[in-house]
């Protein structure tokens, strides 16, 4: 599942990739802001979205999705309860229209989260979890499917959807076989038409990802330490483990 991500990109540059302008009406956000080379789920960060009610804005939203009666001051503990479930960090795609969260998301309230890189735990043969970044081979940013929600206090919250791994994400993440759903980027703003039927969204959701455009290598594992701070560049740098089989 995806717990950890990698945002690097600043404010004006996901506005001008993503054709949108950050929100100004309720929120001051400065260019540096939602920065991370390690945002880490389980510390349920705000990460920027582009949300379906508001297409031609950025958001901040809190990782973490919450149901719609729980008010901001109520988040914290409502995670504490969660966090066997995952915290709300993912969305099994599979689940979309069956859970009591999702289903109601799924139509009106669904969003791209913009990242430029995330990492996935891999079990080595000495059964050492090491975890692999991975990122366009060209550093662009890619926009992963989500859902979120509204508190009654207006706190956005928001989740990343995950689905079957394809060949590539299956030879790393080869417990869980998940992934990101990632879009293309020629059907990335679909996500957020209106119109969606249940049909279109799976079909939206299955496409594949083209894995030629994708870079995937082992770094430190610090990025699972608690009590290492991981946010920073060298988070990033790829680290060679001799059981690694490739």
């Amino acid at each position: 599942m995806c717990y950890h991500t990698k945002q690097t990109k600043t404010v004006s540059q996901l506005e001008q990739r993503y054709d949108v302008t950050r929100e100004k009406d309720r929120f001051t956000i400065e260019d540096d802001q939602f920065r991370y080379y390690h945002a880490n789920g389980y510390a349920h960060p705000k990460l920027l979205i582009i949300p379906q009610e508001e297409p031609s804005i950025l958001h901040p939203a809190l990782w973490g999705i919450t149901p719609s009666n729980i008010k901001g001051n109520e988040h914290n503990e409502y995670y504490k309860k969660a966090v066997k479930f995952g915290g709300g960090l993912n969305a099994q795609s599979e689940k979309l229209f069956e859970h009591f969260i999702y289903k109601y998301a799924a139509f009106e309230r669904r969003c791209l989260i913009p990242l430029d890189g995330f990492y996935e735990p891999h079990m080595a043969p000495n059964k050492l979890k090491i975890p692999f970044h991975f990122k366009r081979k060209d550093d662009e940013s890619f926009a992963v499917a989500g859902i979120y929600n509204m508190s009654p206090d207006g706190i956005v919250s928001m989740t990343l959807l995950t689905k079957s791994a394809s060949p590539l994400f299956a030879k790393i993440h080869n417990t869980k076989f998940r992934q990101p759903v990632l879009l293309r980027r020629e059907i990335e703003k679909d996500w957020l038409n209106d119109n969606l039927t249940e049909h279109t969204m799976k079909e939206l959701i299955n496409m594949d990802y083209p894995e030629n455009e994708l870079d995937a290598y082992p770094v430190s594992r610090d990025l699972f330490s608690p009590k290492i701070d991981s946010n920073s560049p060298e988070i990033t740098e790829e680290v060679m483990y001799p059981d690694l089989e490739f």
